[in-house]
């Protein structure tokens, strides 16, 4: 079995090479969420078209951008690019890969879990938790205090599962007007390998997620969503050089 600091390598190299190599593409993004408040229950399934674009900087870096185009709600085309409530997750196709690395160390508390039975194919697991926000950095993915655990492969030293729970996590942002909503939030996500551009590169197949706001005084409300993602395709721009027209002899 590698020792923790072999494997924070490893996530690290692999983390490098997804940064740096992965294409822009899009695939098919299906979402059932659902928000629960006293006694109102409302249901939501989403299907989208989902992006993840290389963008050049200026400082000639390239950034993924994350971005989704909303085709149906409750199966009838979408009037609107706008949902409510947190129904939707942004950063999963990225974030959730380096939660685990070398260049994390200075913001996590990170503890390899022994396996209790040395089985063909059992995962390694990793727990990591956030270091004091004083301690926190620029450079820290998770600024809220947060702990989960990741799995990984130990044939191929992929990540295939992420869990993640952060206590007071801000769910919906505030404004001059509101506050802004706070309460624990849950989450966890499956990787599976896909082929883009003649390579293979980890991707999200499954996130779920369950919120749940504080509240004192009225019932809380509950968000919760379940989304797949399927039919990963690389982003590409084709052309072809059609035949000169000519015009008709008079």
């Amino acid at each position: 079995m590698p020792t923790l600091d072999e494997i924070l390598h490893r996530l690290e190299a692999n983390l490098n090479h997804y940064d740096t190599s992965v294409p822009s593409l899009f695939c098919d993004e299906h979402v059932v969420s659902q928000m629960v408040s006293g006694s109102q229950n409302h249901d939501t399934i989403t299907d989208s078209v989902f992006r993840l674009k290389r963008t050049a900087n200026a400082d000639h870096t390239t950034t993924l951008v994350e971005s989704r185009e909303i085709k149906k709600v409750d199966g009838k085309p979408a009037t609107s690019q706008n949902m409510d409530g947190p129904a939707l997750l942004s950063g999963a196709f990225e974030g959730g890969l380096a939660f685990v690395s070398d260049s994390q160390q200075a913001c996590m508390n990170y503890a390899l879990q022994r396996i209790k039975r040395n089985r063909p194919g059992e995962p390694y697991i990793v727990r990591f938790s956030t270091v004091p926000a004083s301690r926190n950095s620029a450079a820290c993915i998770l600024r809220e205090k947060s702990e989960g655990r990741v799995f990984i492969d130990p044939a191929t030293m992929q990540i295939t599962h992420l869990e993640l729970t952060t206590p007071h996590h801000v769910i919906i942002p505030g404004n001059s007007y509101e506050s802004p909503v706070v309460g624990e939030r849950i989450l966890a996500v499956d990787y599976e390998p896909v082929q883009l551009g003649g390579e293979t590169f980890w991707m999200p197949s499954l996130i779920t997620m369950r919120a749940v706001s504080e509240a004192k005084a009225f019932h809380p409300t509950i968000w919760s969503f379940r989304a797949s993602y399927h039919n990963y395709r690389r982003m590409e721009v084709t052309s072809r050089i059609l035949p000169g027209w000519k015009a008709p002899e008079p």
